[in-house]
């Protein structure tokens, strides 16, 4: 079976252009694992590093730290299911530090 990308790829094409390469990349490596729902949450986590990253700049952070939860419990769900990625988790621990 050929390697699934954002040209065969539904979910991949519709979600090219809104991630950056490094969390494409993991997406992609969960959906060629069949793992699509997973790829799903990798997107979710993503927009919320965004949100978190943003709270921080305008310095709301206890909207940042409730968001932090929210991933952390994210990333738990990706850690049981063996798709958590080292990339993931160093955003993650860099969000907690400038909440502090």
């Amino acid at each position: 079976m050929a390697r699934k990308n954002s040209q065969n790829n539904d979910f991949l094409h519709n979600i090219r252009k809104d991630v950056t390469p490094k969390i494409y990349n993991i997406m992609v490596e969960l959906v060629n694992r069949d793992r699509e729902d997973l790829a799903d949450h990798v997107l979710k986590i993503d927009y919320l590093l965004t949100y978190a990253a943003n709270c921080i700049n305008i310095k709301d952070f206890k909207e940042a730290r409730a968001t932090a939860d929210r991933i952390k419990a994210r990333l738990d769900i990706l850690k049981e299911n063996d798709g958590l990625d080292e990339y993931l988790v160093y955003l993650y621990e860099g969000i907690v530090k400038k909440c502090k």
